[in-house]
């Protein structure tokens, strides 16, 4: 079988490479020249644990191919998967420019029947819109040729990625007509030997599926900071409480974990879109709304936590250890480090941060934000911990996890611990002679 993929990012790159895995063809298509330059020449465009190794495996058993041509390989193919960007627009609405484009593409020039699979995560009713876009440019040729639309959202977390494609919960499927449930079911034929289920459903039911879904993890999320803020107020503990309520069958364990707040390309982007969804169709997102709030005033409880300990930040040194969103990822969009180190520039302390992959991206983002920024770039965490009056743990890399204590209180001139994501022993950093603040901790 023969596919192709129309978008390199994340999402197109990934699933190019897992369905290639699989042992079926596919052609990965880009506008953008450079990246598939680059792509040719073995450069992966981002990090994520596996495919690098992947991506070459593939290219050399011939299942794996990079283009900037449709046209080269539109008649060859029987499925299209449309995986381009759909970033926010200034409202919070999904910006379907490229995705119409890809249809457009399709609709001049397509000759045989073709299945066109949005994979990008788009609002209810882009389904329609593609498919006028795709017949629209079928009349201009004064053709009509068969096709068929699906929907394919992809549920894929940065850092465990390709286990999610090739070991998935589900796959949910959008379709319209038997002929293209047909080529789904033998696209993802290969998959079943894994056990996991393939889900048919309506279109719609299949584009909403994927925003009410990160729309639910990002509530839990900020629920469970509404919490830990509490926690700290009343007394509480909130890894006890997590506990307490995760062992709940009705709710269970997962993304209950307090902290700074989430970021990353899908949970921001997907709450803020489904709220305007909403909106356009005259209903009020209350519950969305309230996720949104508590989570942009989340990524300040570091800063603000400082603010207590330390009455003047002015020529203060302090250091952030992790920049990314999430671990095993380079991805800085969203960030909750980005909302911090906005707080200490303007507070005109002296910044010194490290992250083990995103150093890169980071400085790219904040070179062009504060073009006459200081802020050091470390080789390590105890680099970055030198002269600090405190340091920040903002993302939990697994290098983070068990510092050396003793290398750390040397090097910093102050003794101040905040743990953005709790994965510190409260009572080891304060027999260590650390002042040591979590969220949400007793």
């Amino acid at each position: 079988m023969k596919i192709a993929i129309v978008g390199t990012g994340y999402v197109g790159l990934v699933s190019g490479t897992c369905f290639a895995e699989m042992g079926i063809d596919v052609k990965c298509i880009d506008v953008n020249q450079q990246k598939i330059d680059a792509l040719n020449n073995n450069v992966i465009p981002i990090f994520e644990p596996g495919l690098e190794d992947m991506v070459l495996r593939n290219k050399q058993a011939d299942r794996l191919h990079f283009t900037t041509s449709m046209a080269d390989v539109i008649d060859d193919v029987e499925v299209i998967f449309c995986a381009v960007g759909t970033p926010p627009d200034e409202d919070g609405s999904a910006d379907l420019t490229y995705v119409l484009n890809v249809a457009r593409s399709v609709g001049q020039l397509m000759n045989n029947y073709v299945l066109f699979v949005t994979k990008s995560t788009v609002p209810v009713g882009t389904a329609q819109k593609v498919k006028d876009a795709i017949l629209q440019e079928q009349h201009k040729r004064g053709v009509q040729i068969d096709f068929d639309i699906a929907s394919n959202p992809e549920f894929l977390k940065e850092g465990d990625a390709i286990k999610d494609f090739m070991s998935p919960d589900r796959v949910v499927v959008g379709i319209e007509s038997e002929r293209a449930k047909d080529v789904m079911t033998k696209l993802y034929r290969p998959f079943l030997l894994n056990n996991f289920r393939v889900i048919f459903m309506d279109i719609p039911s299949a584009e909403m599926t994927k925003y009410a879904a990160n729309s639910m993890l990002a509530t839990r999320i900020s629920f469970m900071n509404d919490i830990a803020n509490l926690c700290e107020l009343v007394g509480a503990d909130v890894n006890m409480v997590r506990k307490g309520i995760g062992t709940d069958a009705r709710i269970g364990s997962k993304f209950l974990y307090a902290g700074i707040g989430y970021g990353g390309s899908c949970f921001p982007k997907d709450v803020k879109a489904l709220i305007h969804t909403a909106a356009t169709n005259g209903y009020n997102m209350s519950v969305l709304n309230a996720v949104e709030q508590v989570n942009e005033r989340q990524k300040s409880v570091l800063f603000d936590k400082l603010c207590r300990f330390v009455s003047n930040l002015k020529g203060k040194t302090i250091a952030l250890w992790g920049l990314s969103f999430k671990p095993n990822t380079d991805d800085m969009r969203e960030a909750p480090s980005l909302v911090l180190i906005d707080h200490l520039i303007k507070a005109e302390c002296n910044i010194r941060v490290f992250d083990p992959i995103a150093t890169v991206e980071a400085k790219r983002i904040l070179d062009n934000r504060y073009p006459n920024n200081s802020i050091y770039f470390a080789s390590d965490i105890y680099d970055a911990a030198f002269g600090a009056t405190a340091v920040m743990l903002v993302t939990e890399w697994k290098e983070f996890r068990m510092p050396s204590w003793n290398v750390v209180r040397k090097v910093m001139t102050g003794n101040l611990i905040l743990d953005g994501r709790n994965i510190y022993d409260s009572q080891e950093l304060k027999s260590l002679g650390f002042t040591y603040e979590g969220i949400g901790l007793k």
